[in-house]
């Protein structure tokens, strides 16, 4: 009797908590979708800002442009270093103190605050080195804020992930490189992708990193690496903080949650049909 106490309990407890997940995540897209819905329009999404001050009319499409550009070269440099760090720690970080502190410094920079990577990247490659605020310092400052972010998680995809096969091949008198590379990773690669996916949504929606590195109000396109470019989190900002448009404020967060919900429904969908075709 005790025991079926117990589990209905746990049952009910996690129905609640479900519930409660599902229940906040519908809140916070059905109250932005009611106070941005009369700004939502084809042309709000393909249209540039206009209005004075700037944002209070016309669209966000360069904003939406600089997000996706900001999230792929974050992803592309962050991903791969955090990739390259967690496969160091797993397979040849075999120096118990130098093994320690990577692991150490890769968990310290996981905690920090996104302003101080901000403030890192302004010191260092603007006031230091000289280079304009721009896409390209936006970039690499987001990316270091994302290596850990992606490092942390496949470290733990690496040490979960058919580690029969890593021991086996290399009983076989196989290369620990060769196995790694056609065996390891191939088997792991649509986790650690997806790793790099969720890595890229995290950059995209930073503001901090980027307020002082290259984000500005309005930017022309195409996007280039050494100029400044929008993002939507920085014109959510701008506008709010402001007070400009609480419209165009919510119909901007709206956008943001939407990409970054697309973005997770796409990866969940290439992870199903993976192993859906595996089966």
């Amino acid at each position: 009797m005790s025991n079926s106490l117990v589990k209905w309990g746990i049952r009910l407890i996690s129905g609640l908590l479900a519930a409660t997940v599902l229940g906040s995540i519908s809140f916070v897209f059905m109250y932005l979708f009611n106070r941005g819905r009369t700004v939502i329009s084809w042309s709000f999404l393909t249209a540039d800002p206009a209005g004075m001050p700037i944002g209070t009319a016309g669209g966000i499409f360069p904003a939406i442009i600089g997000t996706f550009s900001l999230g792929l070269f974050s992803a592309l440099i962050g991903g791969t270093l955090g990739v390259l760090v967690a496969v160091w720690l797993v397979y040849y970080g075999k120096q118990p103190l130098l093994s320690k502190a990577v692991y150490l410094a890769v968990y310290f920079l996981s905690g920090l605050p996104s302003i101080i990577f901000g403030l890192v990247g302004y010191t260092v490659l603007i006031f230091r080195l000289g280079f304009n605020r721009s896409l390209f310092c936006s970039g690499l400052t987001v990316s270091l804020m994302i290596l850990p972010f992606v490092a942390i998680r496949v470290i733990k995809i690496l040490q979960e992930h058919e580690r029969d096969y890593y021991t086996q091949s290399l009983s076989l008198g196989i290369s620990k490189e060769y196995t790694l590379l056609h065996v390891v990773l191939p088997d792991s690669s649509v986790e650690i992708i997806g790793t790099v996916f969720i890595g890229m949504a995290y950059g995209m929606g930073a503001v901090a990193p980027i307020m002082y590195t290259g984000a500005v109000m309005l930017s022309p396109l195409p996007v280039a690496l050494d100029k400044p470019f929008m993002s939507l989190p920085y014109h959510l900002y701008l506008l709010v903080s402001n007070g400009l448009s609480y419209e165009y404020a919510y119909g901007t967060a709206c956008v943001l949650l939407l990409l970054l919900l697309v973005m997770q429904c796409v990866y969940r969908l290439v992870h199903w049909l993976f192993y859906h075709r595996r089966k």
